[in-house]
């Protein structure tokens, strides 16, 4: 699908601009005291012209054939890139977790890694302490990795996807 860089686009904006537009795919999770699971997600990321990126994010589990089983998790927040090429993410999650990222913009390629840096949980929230996020444009998809700290157990991966454009 065709993408065309908005006009209105702030400068510190500009190296996110391949990110931008309504992503939606399939992934796989797994985790420590879960069953292997498969999901469907969309992602959509705007921005307004301020120097930041809304996000929103939508998942849901499915079964071998790609069917509903149940809603899963959905989250929202900000990408906040900087002059200098480092990344600032606030999200807020459905599990009642907010967490703060940091990172660094590839300088060269279209890709960028994040790192949590502070977790605030409401008291009905599961124990999660933190994690790491891969986002890639790689052949016209979005692909990512998000790796968590929870339940006690070290970092190790949760989910990863494969996203289209829409």
């Amino acid at each position: 699908m065709p993408f065309e860089i908005p006009e209105n686009l702030h400068p510190d904006v500009a190296r996110l601009a391949w990110i931008l537009g309504r992503w939606a795919g399939n992934g796989h999770g797994e985790y420590a005291d879960i069953e292997p699971f498969q999901f469907g997600q969309e992602l959509i990321f705007q921005q307004d012209g301020r120097p930041f990126i809304h996000y929103m994010s939508r998942t849901w589990v499915v079964d071998e054939q790609g069917e509903l089983v149940r809603e899963f998790e959905q989250e929202t927040g900000f990408l906040r890139p900087q002059p200098d090429g480092k990344l600032e993410v606030v999200l807020s999650h459905s599990t009642g977790v907010v967490d703060v990222w940091y990172g660094e913009l590839h300088p060269e390629q279209p890709r960028f890694e994040i790192v949590t840096d502070a977790v605030a949980r409401t008291a009905t929230a599961e124990e999660y302490a933190g994690g790491k996020r891969l986002y890639g444009y790689v052949n016209g998809d979005l692909l990512y990795a998000h790796d968590k700290t929870a339940g006690g157990h070290e970092l190790q991966p949760f989910m990863h996807a494969q996203l289209v454009r829409q």
